[in-house]
């Protein structure tokens, strides 16, 4: 059964998402890309909110910002973040040399939970799935790198999606499905089966960079609680 990422992009939010029931807080900082990233201070400051959250609590996870794919620059982005403590690290394989940011990586692997963001309406290799995993990483995602492009299904048909949960799955990776998703992809993308499934702009009161809405949150949780049911 698919699980809820919220990204959020203040500590406020934080506590939003967890009283609507996400099972993965996500910090990000939409203002600054597809995968924007949060100050250091303000990561620290998240980290200490989530470790006084009781249990049960949901996992904490981060991106490093939008990169190109130069391995000094992206290591030093991905240590920069897994410094404050946050538990899970995302990181975006946009252009450049993928390889060898995966190789300068897996020390990092060894210790902190990466997960590898593909984006579906830039070409995504899925032939990287191997080595994304051999690297030591923790997971693998889909998302949208141009959120006015569409949403992730405008770029891929349900057996690409199909494939690239599969395939990750069978290397033993995290799967998840985002990638300015709606409600009414719930049902669709939960029945293929990815750990989670990843939220912003159906959270907001104006899309993506707007402010979070509760409401809205409890209408995602609600699809994915029916998309359970339905299974």
């Amino acid at each position: 059964m698919s699980g809820l990422l919220a990204s959020v992009a203040t500590l406020d939010e934080m506590d939003l998402v967890r009283a609507g029931g996400a099972d993965i807080v996500d910090l990000k900082n939409p203002a600054q890309g597809a995968l924007g990233a949060w100050e250091s201070s303000a990561l620290e400051a998240a980290v200490r909110r989530w470790r006084t959250w009781p249990a049960p609590k949901p996992t904490l996870s981060a991106t490093i910002g939008d990169h190109p794919m130069a391995p000094e620059t992206v290591r030093a982005a991905a240590e920069r973040v897994a410094a404050t403590g946050v538990p899970l690290v995302k990181l975006g394989l946009f252009e450049g040399d993928v390889s060898g940011c995966l190789a300068a990586l897996r020390p990092l692997a060894a210790t902190t939970q990466l997960i590898a963001v593909f984006f579906a309406d830039r070409a995504p290799d899925f032939a990287l799935l191997p080595e994304v995993a051999a690297a030591g990483f923790r997971g693998a995602m889909l998302d949208t790198a141009d959120k006015a492009a569409g949403g992730l299904r405008t770029h891929l048909d349900e057996p690409d999606l199909r494939r690239f949960v599969s395939r990750a799955r069978s290397l033993g990776l995290l799967t998840g499905l985002a990638g300015s998703l709606k409600r009414e992809d719930v049902a669709p993308l939960a029945a293929i089966g990815p750990d989670y499934l990843g939220f912003r702009g159906a959270l907001c009161e104006g899309g993506r960079t707007g402010r979070l809405d509760p409401a809205s949150m409890i209408s995602i949780r609600q699809a994915l609680a029916e998309s359970r049911q339905a299974a």
